[in-house]
């Protein structure tokens, strides 16, 4: 589908515009992921960096600014660029929504006394983590060049991120956490969750640039 969406985004218009701000959104996503991390994994006093709230509320702006340029394109323009604006604002919930999550983090490394250790699921927190990490710079790149190969390659990842989530959890729940306290179990299992989430939204954005229209957020259809 995106194929020719450099060139139908390429003349200054308020899609384009758009199309900037939804990259730049991403990357403010990616460093608010990058700090609620270490604050919650690697430091004792949950410092950060910057003002997450405040980065966050940037980043609604900037969904709203994307929303309402789109809507004043295509209302001027007409429908030539119906579905490539109808994506971008497909694109931008799950953008604005990877803000929230690492909010979320954030909050947990503020309530939790020290650095998070993950026990028994140390492994599998470290290599979902440095997945993500790497994820969020193919996303970026995915965006600005339409990649689809490295597209595929962030969404291949989804089920293997989801089955270390999800067998965290339920370790979690189930008590198979002898070695850890009661809210480090409740922090790893929330953690854990969220990051779950947060690679189902890069996995999203990923297939925005794979899938038709109808199929965003699925797998593709061989």
């Amino acid at each position: 589908m995106f194929s020719k969406f450099k060139e139908l985004f390429s003349s200054e218009n308020l899609l384009d515009s758009a199309y900037t701000t939804t990259v730049t959104m991403l990357e403010f996503d990616h460093q608010m992921y990058d700090a609620a991390f270490r604050a919650l994994r690697d430091s004792d006093s949950a410092e950060l960096p910057f003002d997450i709230k405040k980065m966050d509320r940037k980043i609604n702006k900037y969904e709203r600014e994307v929303r309402r340029n789109v809507l004043t394109h295509l209302s001027v323009a007409g429908t030539a660029n119906l579905v490539p604006g109808l994506v971008l604002v497909s694109i931008v919930i799950d953008v604005e929504r990877l803000g929230d999550y690492t909010k979320n983090i954030v909050d947990l490394a503020k309530r939790h006394p020290r650095k998070l250790k993950g026990g028994s699921h140390e492994k599998a927190l470290k290599e979902m983590e440095e997945a993500i990490s790497s994820q969020f710079p193919q996303g970026i790149e995915v965006l600005k060049k339409q990649d689809k190969n490295l597209a595929r390659e962030i969404m291949r990842a989804e089920n293997e991120i989801g089955k270390k989530a999800s067998g965290i959890e339920t370790d979690m729940i189930q008590g198979r956490h002898e070695e850890l306290q009661g809210g480090d179990a409740v922090t790893i299992a929330l953690y854990a969750r969220y990051l779950k989430r947060i690679n189902a939204h890069l996995t999203n954005i990923a297939s925005a640039i794979v899938n038709p229209f109808p199929r965003i957020s699925f797998r593709e259809k061989k």
